[in-house]
């Protein structure tokens, strides 16, 4: 074994502060680092990844956000590699749903003495994600998320991003279909937002459905319906706590694999990056990843 390598997004949140810091945590617990990388720019992140990967480094710990866990999962998944993950971004959702501590000396901390935990992740096509995949309000909502709004606020970005959004997004066709035969196709004439969550937390702590996770073997499938104003007010009072499924504004779907289709095609927001259009199928990865997470945590087990 080569030691792990430390590889930091140096342009997320607070990254640059705290790749020198996360170092000497590190070797001070007696984590072994063999390689130390603070990238300046993100779209090394996944080339990086791969060559560390490559060079038989273990594990990975990765310094960054969500875009930056989401950019770079796709050289760890089905690997015999370990994801440490410090939490860098504004919203962490990843590191919220598997109760990995956002302070930097508790994250190293689990890192070198927490438990390793096999995760599902979820798939768009061939691209593998962690948190949410969506169409719709997502898409704008993630367009109007600019780096001085997230520096600004911090991770309230999202959900005044998203409720931006809401209010302004005109509405289009979709039809759901579930190529494994566990609900019947549905199609809708005028939709805001369709999602597709692998996780249980997006959008800076929003939740995703009541009872989701990151070790189920299912995805959660939410459909928002262009209803009465006042139907969807109580649709957005509840983005934070996962019950506005409950509404009838919203279809919920629990499954292993969905097929969206959508008039006109539209993009995809994959974890906050357009990497897709539609149509696209979602399915859903089993086990597919190894990550360190907190003695105590309970979001998901060892296989």
């Amino acid at each position: 074994m080569e030691g792990a390598a430390l590889i930091v997004n140096a342009r997320s949140r607070t990254g640059e502060q705290a790749f020198e810091r996360a170092s000497e945590l590190l070797d001070s617990l007696g984590v072994e680092v063999g390689a130390s990388y603070a990238l300046h720019d993100a779209a090394r992140l996944p080339e990086t990844v791969r060559e560390a990967v490559g060079e038989g480094h273990a594990p990975i710990i990765l310094g960054g956000g969500d875009g930056s866990v989401s950019s770079t999962v796709d050289f760890l998944a089905h690997h015999d590699v370990t994801l440490g993950l410090l939490p860098l971004g504004t919203a962490n959702d990843f590191a919220r749903t598997l109760e990995i501590p956002s302070g930097l000396e508790a994250a190293c901390r689990t890192i070198a003495n927490g438990k390793v935990v096999d995760i599902d992740l979820g798939l768009a096509g061939d691209n593998f994600y962690v948190n949410v995949a969506s169409v719709g309000l997502g898409v704008e909502a993630t367009r109007s998320l600019s780096p001085q709004l997230k520096k600004s606020i911090g991770p309230l970005a999202y959900p005044a991003a998203a409720i931006t959004a809401f209010f302004k997004h005109e509405p289009f066709t979709a039809r759901l279909s579930f190529p494994d035969g566990d609900h019947e196709p549905i199609g809708y004439g005028r939709l805001l937002q369709v999602a597709v969550g692998n996780g249980r937390f997006y959008g800076g702590g929003m939740v995703v459905a009541p009872g989701s996770g990151i070790d189920d073997r299912s995805l959660d499938i939410y459909a928002i319906k262009l209803g009465r104003r006042r139907d969807l007010l109580g649709v957005a009072r509840y983005l934070k706590s996962g019950d506005f499924v409950k509404n009838d504004s919203v279809d919920h779907f629990r499954t292993s694999r969905v097929l969206l289709e959508t008039e006109p095609e539209m993009p995809v927001n994959v974890d906050g990056e357009l990497v897709a259009k539609t149509p696209e199928e979602f399915s859903v990865a089993a086990n597919a990843l190894h990550v360190i997470v907190p003695e105590n945590s309970s979001a998901a087990q060892m296989d």
